[in-house]
């Protein structure tokens, strides 16, 4: 999963997380608005990534939806743009900070043929390789 929309649905995930300080709550939100409000501006208030956020916030649970913002987020090339990294990966670290949040973090990668890796750390899958 790329890092803009692991840190969204993160970002949504607290929402129903518990054991979050107030403090830590807040901090998340300003970090999640920041990087949708970065969405927004450089893609448009109407565009196709901002429905998906919006569709996102409303069913976050939503694997299909999840799955929509992943895929618009790789049509506009947002996965590749420096200034929206920056600011996924700060909601990541502020997510990461709090107690529980290394454990939101991991939900957001489950299923098959992920890898997943941080801290400047490396991952590969390999799936149905032929045998030489």
């Amino acid at each position: 999963m790329d890092p803009i929309s692991a840190a969204l649905i993160g970002g949504l995930a607290v929402g129903v997380a518990s054991g979050l300080t107030d403090t830590g709550k807040k901090l998340i939100i300003d970090a999640y608005d920041a990087l949708k409000a970065a969405l927004r501006q450089k893609y448009g208030v109407d565009s196709e990534l901002a429905n998906a956020v919006e569709q996102l916030e409303k069913k976050p649970d939503s694997n299909s939806r999840q799955g929509m913002v992943q895929e618009e987020i790789a049509a506009a090339g947002a996965d590749k743009d420096a200034d929206l990294l920056a600011k996924a990966q700060a909601l990541l670290d502020k997510l990461n900070e709090q107690p529980g949040g290394k454990t939101i973090i991991q939900q957001i990668a489950s299923g098959s043929n992920i890898a997943q890796a941080s801290h400047g750390g490396t991952a590969t899958v390999t799936v149905n390789q032929p045998k030489e």
